[in-house]
């Protein structure tokens, strides 16, 4: 593997993959999810022979390090989800579904389930605001979504962002990036994306929207560049940083997926705003990338089933 001190045998053998997943979500002990209590668990002793089954000596109740995660429930052998987890990882521009049906020799449904519920591991839980004193804050939006001339006939409607979804992102500066799927790119909307994910004490550039111009002066500056009259950069004031990301993120999302919906989009945001924060140039290679990915797999449940019975098949999706 590429830029990577990745111990492969996780991802061929499954004792080995359980033993790398309990290691990563489970650094200081065995946690029963059961009861809370820490290091008060054996082997499950009998006629079982499932790979990683503890039973908790506290409680009495049996569990795995896959409960409460996104592997819980899952029929997939672990190591295949390694397997999973890695590809997309290493990946720049991301990994289609189809491509790991191939790869991992899973049914495609299964393989769009697993690269979804990899995506929701990477969301990011809330890190506290980006930028800070003496940090650049860059800010723009962008419209996902085909082009016109792509489209049917039947489908094309008028030039611009009309049928595509809005997409605005802050970036810091050799720092991370977060990205939002908004139902549209006013000043009110973007005030409140910002207000909630940025540092006041930054100083802030953008383009020459007017819709940044009110929230811009709460910041320690704020300049911009005017693109309509081929202006990119003047001094420190460009937007070419969150321009680059939005490329990779285009790239993707047209070269790799082909078609998002819009009812997915927040997570392929997480996944592209996740490599980007765990970039190489920030020293992280695709080992720790992994690692990071599987140790955010905690608390985290992606169903796409309704827990009552009576769900419909569009809910079953």
């Amino acid at each position: 593997m590429p830029n990577s001190i990745f111990d492969t045998r996780p991802l061929r053998d499954e004792k080995a993959a359980f033993a790398y997943v309990e290691a990563k979500i489970w650094p200081s002990g065995r946690v029963c999810p059961h009861c809370g209590v820490v290091d008060r668990s054996g082997a499950l002793k009998g006629k079982s022979t499932r790979i990683g089954v503890y039973k908790c000596y506290a409680c009495r109740k049996p569990f795995t390090v896959k409960i409460d995660t996104i592997f819980e429930d899952s029929h997939v052998p672990m190591h295949l989800w390694l397997q999973a987890i890695v590809m997309m990882c290493s990946s720049k521009k991301g990994i289609s579904s189809n491509q790991l049906h191939r790869t991992l020799g899973v049914t495609l449904r299964t393989a769009w389930h697993m690269s979804h519920r990899i995506r929701l591991a990477m969301e990011d839980n809330g890190s506290g605001p980006l930028g800070g004193a003496d940090l650049f804050l860059e800010a723009d939006e962008t419209y996902i979504g085909g082009k016109e001339g792509n489209k049917h006939v039947g489908k094309r409607g008028k030039r611009g962002p009309q049928g595509k979804a809005a997409v605005v992102a802050l970036v810091e500066r050799k720092g991370h990036v977060r990205s939002f799927n908004v139902p549209d790119v006013t000043a009110k909307t973007l005030k409140s994306v910002i207000a909630k994910n940025a540092d006041r004490e930054s100083h802030f550039r953008t383009d020459e929207a007017r819709r940044y111009d009110e929230i811009g002066t709460e910041f320690a500056s704020h300049e911009t560049v005017a693109h309509s009259m081929d202006e990119y950069v003047r001094g420190d004031a460009h937007t070419n940083t969150v321009e680059n990301f939005f490329s990779i993120l285009k790239r993707g999302i047209y070269g790799c997926y082909f078609h998002v919906s819009e009812a997915h989009l927040h997570r392929y945001l997480a996944e592209f705003d996740f490599r980007h924060n765990n970039r190489a140039k920030l020293g992280i290679n695709d080992s720790e990338r992994t690692a990071e990915a599987v140790r955010g797999a905690v608390g985290k449940r992606l169903t796409y089933r309704p827990p009552r019975s009576e769900s419909t098949p569009e809910q079953k999706a």
